[in-house]
């Protein structure tokens, strides 16, 4: 798997939900994946959502200290930063499909950075925005992705 991947906040939340005993295996197939072959993106928002979810809202959370290590980890991922650029292209995205502003900026976010997938369970699976396919992580494996980059 060479295509960069963009990973949405939920892929990496299940990597360290312990409530989810069956997502959990399959987020850090992925994310083992990712780092091996270098090919995981993200953006600033992602990292937010990810910061407040496991410190805030995990049953079994992590500590702010353990959460600002994750992120700082994906900031090797060259995280997408929230600019004019990229909310322009969240409103094209979203001016095109129906989607909640929320999502557009992930859209967007995963277009900018070349991502020729978008790893997210929120949106439908196979779905393509422009070039950027939808992968549901929980319904495919990472050797289920062709290997030809965006």
């Amino acid at each position: 798997m060479s295509a960069l991947c963009f990973v949405d906040t939920n892929l990496l939340v299940y990597s360290r939900d312990a409530s989810e005993p069956d997502k959990q295996p399959r987020a850090h197939a992925w994310l083992a994946a990712l780092w091996n072959f270098r090919s995981g993106r993200c953006s600033v928002q992602v990292l937010n959502e990810y910061y407040v979810t496991v410190t805030q809202k995990l049953d079994l959370g992590l500590t702010e200290e353990e959460a600002w290590k994750d992120v700082q980890d994906l900031f090797a991922w060259r995280p997408a930063a929230i600019d004019d650029k990229l909310m322009r292209q969240a409103r094209t995205v979203r001016q095109r499909f129906p989607l909640s502003w929320w999502d557009a900026l992930v859209v967007a976010a995963a277009q900018g950075c070349g991502c020729a997938y978008l790893l997210t369970e929120d949106l439908q699976d196979g779905q393509d925005f422009d070039g950027t396919r939808i992968v549901d992580p929980f319904a495919h494996q990472p050797d289920d992705l062709p290997t030809a980059r965006r």
